[in-house]
């Protein structure tokens, strides 16, 4: 009997014990959510890829309150400015109280979130704050609108699709895919478009896209082959033989054109054996590498003053020159191109990225 009041003490000491220790225990509440200070309601900001480095805006906040002494984890929340949050884009975690946004990082937050470069828009904010790893208690602060005209560096497109593609080296024909070659306008919301693409086929035929995702959208000719675009019942657009062409196209609703040109490169200039083609001389014509999708030449260059430059067609309605003489070409330059010391050459012009016109000339 004993024996038995002895095991009862002691399980009654144990959970007496364990209870307590249990009393001990500080179990956190979140009392209040943290209040967002700056930036002030109705902020605005006209970004700027120039200066995407510097602050666009510091992000600040009080404590969350858990009435508790432990690290509060951070979230600046972002959306679309009447969505009620339904697609959140973090601008960035901590466990600070504070957030530097450079311009880049706002324009990212702003362009992820959907507002379009280069036009005004709001955006809302608040502050989410957790405890622990598994990011426990949310609580939220106010909520603050702020106005952003975002950029985009990123010139748009125009994709070439067609029945050349495979044996032209640009992936299967009439299949979208990332190697389409493609037309670049001259800057963001512009609808002049341009661009070279080499079409190894007797009878080429091809559509402009949007995108290189599918056909929504496409533009092909109106039917009269005259060098008018259309988006609805359109037709194939022909060509009559192959060759590298120049393609341009203008998507603007009012204007829906397009025109193409059979081009064939060359160089010519005092540098070059033959020198500039006054009187009748040849200029000295390029071989196009389908593998490397560039022009080339092996060819003899003098130095010590001498020039050259490219052009098709044996005339100067097309011609590059390189302003800098940085590798960049420009159209129509005023600019001749040289080598630094007199030898044979390979010489590569790359016309396959729209707009972004290069060379290179190696000494062999």
């Amino acid at each position: 009997m004993k024996k038995i009041l002895k095991l009862y003490t002691l399980a009654f000491l144990v959970i007496a014990n364990v209870s307590c220790e249990n009393d001990d225990q500080t179990i956190a509440t979140a009392k209040g959510g943290p209040e967002l200070l700056t930036p002030l309601d109705g902020s605005s900001y006209v970004l700027d890829p120039a200066t995407a480095s510097s602050e666009a805006t510091t992000l600040v906040w009080n404590h969350a309150d858990y009435d508790v002494q432990t690290a509060v984890n951070y979230e600046v929340e972002v959306a679309l400015a009447g969505t009620d949050f339904a697609e959140i884009q973090s601008g960035g975690t901590t466990t600070n109280r504070f957030i530097v946004w450079t311009q880049e990082a706002l324009n990212a937050v702003a362009t992820q979130a959907g507002l379009t470069p280069f036009t005004a828009g709001d955006l809302e904010i608040r502050i989410k704050s957790t405890l622990g790893t598994n990011l426990d208690l949310a609580a939220y602060s106010n909520v603050i609108t702020i106005t952003v005209t975002p950029y985009t560096t990123e010139t748009p497109k125009l994709y070439v699709i067609g029945n050349f593609l495979n044996a032209s080296g640009y992936g299967a024909d009439w299949t979208a895919n990332s190697t389409l070659p493609a037309l670049a306008s001259s800057g963001f919301g512009q609808t002049d478009f341009e661009g070279y693409v080499y079409m190894n086929v007797s009878s080429p035929e091809f559509k402009l896209l949007p995108t290189n995702v599918n056909f929504d959208g496409d533009y092909g000719d109106d039917g009269s082959f005259s060098g008018t675009l259309l988006q609805t019942g359109e037709s194939n657009i022909l060509l009559s033989a192959s060759g590298y062409y120049r393609i341009t196209a203008n998507t603007d609703p009012t204007v829906l054109s397009y025109n193409v040109e059979a081009t064939r490169w060359a160089i010519t200039g005092s540098a070059t054996p033959l020198g500039w083609p006054d009187n009748g001389v040849v200029d000295q014509d390029l071989t196009y590498n389908p593998t490397t999708k560039k022009w080339e030449i092996i060819i003899p260059l003098t130095a010590g003053g001498n020039q050259f430059k490219f052009r098709a067609n044996d005339a100067w309605t097309l011609n590059y020159g390189d302003d800098g003489n940085d590798g960049t070409l420009e159209f129509n330059s005023g600019s001749n191109l040289s080598v630094s010391a007199s030898g044979t050459y390979l010489v590569e012009l790359d016309l396959s990225n729209p707009r972004n016109y290069t060379w290179t000339a190696t000494l062999q």
